[in-house]
């Protein structure tokens, strides 16, 4: 694989954790909106104990879902500091890893991303897999869940 294939591989897995975490960002918007219009619907409703426990559900929910911001800032912050051009023969953030087992891209939990019919993990570099391959390099070994595999390829 050549260097431009590599830094489009590292592009396309940079541009689906973006999607994800956008729309995650998008969907938390969407519940603090729906939320707030149902609290001022329930404003203009009757009086009374289910009134008030309806009143706190929502803003509970309100609440919820403004914490979960904080999360997608992190991962914002996380995928701000990744750069597709980067190439280095240490994994580190924004490291695409192939391995024996799987392959990987340092950056963002968000699970399985298909590029190219090839499935790879985007993993958080503080998740347990993320931690243990961070500083290794091409023909490294390490055993993970009691499975043993090897570092193929690191860019």
């Amino acid at each position: 694989m050549n260097i431009k294939e590599k830094i489009e591989i590292k592009k396309k897995l940079y541009e689906a954790c973006t999607l994800f975490v956008d729309k995650r960002n998008q969907t938390i918007i969407d519940i603090i909106e729906s939320n707030r219009k149902a609290l001022e619907s329930e404003n203009k409703s009757s009086a009374g104990d289910k009134h008030e426990t309806g009143r706190a559900m929502l803003q509970l929910e309100i609440e919820k879902a403004s914490q979960q911001f904080s999360s997608v800032r992190q991962m914002y912050k996380v995928l701000n500091r990744i750069s597709s051009k980067a190439n280095t023969a240490v994994i580190s953030l924004g490291s695409v890893v192939k391995t024996t087992l799987n392959n990987y891209f340092i950056s963002v939990s968000i699970g399985e991303i298909y590029i190219e019919d090839e499935k790879y993990f985007a993993v958080s570099p503080k998740s347990p897999i993320g931690y243990l391959l961070l500083g290794k390099k091409k023909g490294d070994k390490t055993e993970f869940n009691g499975k043993t595999f090897q570092i193929i390829e690191v860019f």
